[in-house]
């Protein structure tokens, strides 16, 4: 299956899966041609959307998979997920905390600007 990304002013509205066989040429897959399939579909009154571009489950390509939200930043050809936290900072197009997660098995959750264990154990 396909996944391509319905995107209106550089945010994804939708995301929507068509058979791989509507992208083939020759053995090849062509984007272009699921594009123009989704296009065929008069969807457009449902879905305002101005751009169509493809997006991959397993984020072989353009960053990462597409989901509603995201940004698709049309210079760079990549989709970035929504910023998880004020603070973060992007790099390489993926959101960062601007302090490294700390590396000693232990297990952390962003909250107020730094890391804070995760306590296991018993129950109270």
């Amino acid at each position: 299956m396909a996944n391509f990304a319905l995107i209106k002013e550089s945010i994804v509205i939708a995301v929507i899966v068509i058979d791989n066989e509507k992208l083939l040429s020759n053995g090849v897959e062509v984007e272009q041609l699921g594009i123009d399939f989704i296009d065929s579909l008069n969807i457009k009154s449902i879905y305002d959307y101005d751009t169509i571009r493809q997006t991959s489950y397993n984020s072989n390509f353009r960053n990462t998979y597409a989901g509603i939200g995201f940004t698709y930043d049309s210079v760079n050809d990549v989709f970035i997920s929504p910023k998880p936290y004020e603070d973060w900072i992007l790099v390489d197009f993926k959101w960062t905390a601007p302090i490294p997660y700390p590396n000693d098995g232990n297990h952390y959750i962003w909250k107020d600007g730094d890391w804070e264990e995760i306590i296991t154990g018993a129950l109270n």
